[in-house]
C-alpha cells in the first residue's frame, strides 16, 4: 500500500501536467500569441489546467525534479503523437458549439412565419442565415434547392442576417414580408436570381413572387419587421458566427459556401445522432 499510493499520485500528476502541455501546445499551435489572440474561452482553459497541475505536484509531494522529468516525458509523447493535439481541440470546439447552441435554445429554428420550405415536419432542420448581397450565399442557393428536391423529410428554416450594407437590410425586410404574404421562398430565389440586391431587382423579385406591393411595402417598414432582423443579429452574436452564409444543422456550425456533398453529409449526420 504504501508503494501503490505515490505510484498512484504520480499517474493523476502525469496525466493533469499532460493536459496543461496540451493546451499550451494547441494555444501556441493554433492560436499564435495566446495570450492576446486566442479566443476568450481557451486561455482561461489553459490557466486553469495549469493550475490544476500545480496543484497536483503539491498535493503529491514532486520535487522539481521529478516534476520535470515527468512533463519531458508527456512533452515527448505528445510530440511524437501530435494528433492528438488536433483531436483535442477539436473535442474542445465542439463542446463550445453544443453550449452556444443550447443557450440560443429551441428559438432558432422557430422561423418567422412564412420563412420557411421543405417538409415542415422533417426529422432535420437546416437554419440558414443569409444576406442577399452575399455571393456565397447566392453560390449556395442552388445546393439548398437541390438538397430539398433530394431529401422529401428536410426542414428548412431562413433567418434573415443582413450585415453588408443597408440595401441588404432593405431586401430582408421585404422577404420578411413575402414571408408575411407565404412567398417568401419565391421572392428569395428571385432576388438572389436578380443579382445585387438593389432598390430595382427588390422591387423585380417582390412582382415575380407575386407580392402585394402596397402590404409589402407598409409591412417592410413595420417595427414587426426590423425587431426579426435585429432578434437574427442577436442570434448571431449569441451562437458565435460573423459571416453569411452560415448553417445550423443539428449540433454544427457551419459557415460559407460548403456546396451540396458537405451540406448533404452534415445533414446525415444530424440524423444519425437523432
Amino acid at each position: 500500500m504504501t508503494q501503490q499510493t505515490p505510484t498512484r499520485r504520480i499517474i493523476i500528476v502525469t496525466i493533469v501536467s499532460g493536459l496543461a502541455i496540451l493546451l499550451a501546445l494547441a494555444a501556441y499551435i493554433f492560436w499564435p500569441s495566446a495570450a492576446t489572440t486566442a479566443p476568450s474561452d481557451v486561455a482561461p482553459v489553459a490557466e486553469d489546467a495549469a493550475k490544476s497541475a500545480d496543484d497536483a505536484v503539491a498535493a503529491a509531494g514532486m520535487s522539481a525534479a521529478d516534476r520535470k522529468a515527468t512533463e519531458a516525458l508527456v512533452k515527448a509523447y505528445i510530440l511524437e503523437n501530435p494528433e492528438i493535439i488536433t483531436d483535442a481541440v477539436a473535442i474542445l470546439q465542439q463542446r463550445q458549439v453544443t453550449e452556444r447552441l443550447s443557450a440560443a435554445g429551441n428559438d432558432i429554428a422557430k422561423p418567422f412565419p412564412g420563412a420557411e420550405a421543405g417538409n415542415p415536419k422533417g426529422d432535420v432542420t437546416i437554419v440558414e442565415f443569409t444576406d442577399y448581397n452575399c455571393g456565397f450565399c447566392r453560390a449556395s442557393v442552388p445546393d439548398i434547392q437541390r438538397l430539398l428536391k433530394s431529401d422529401s423529410n428536410l426542414r428548412l428554416v431562413y433567418r434573415e442576417l443582413p450585415i453588408l450594407s443597408q440595401s441588404s437590410r432593405d431586401a430582408a425586410l421585404w422577404a420578411l414580408a413575402a414571408a408575411r404574404q407565404g412567398k417568401h421562398k419565391a421572392f428569395h430565389d428571385a432576388l438572389f436570381a436578380a443579382g445585387p440586391a438593389d432598390e430595382t431587382n427588390i422591387a423585380a423579385a417582390a412582382r415575380q413572387a407575386g407580392l402585394d406591393m402596397a402590404a409589402a411595402r407598409a409591412f417592410a417598414a413595420s417595427p414587426q419587421a426590423n425587431q426579426e432582423i435585429e432578434r437574427n443579429l442577436a442570434f448571431m452574436q449569441q451562437i458565435g458566427f460573423n459571416g453569411t452564409p452560415t448553417f445550423i444543422i443539428g449540433d454544427q456550425i457551419l459557415e460559407g459556401a460548403l456546396g451540396y456533398d458537405a451540406l448533404k453529409r452534415a445533414v446525415e449526420k444530424a440524423r444519425q445522432k437523432g
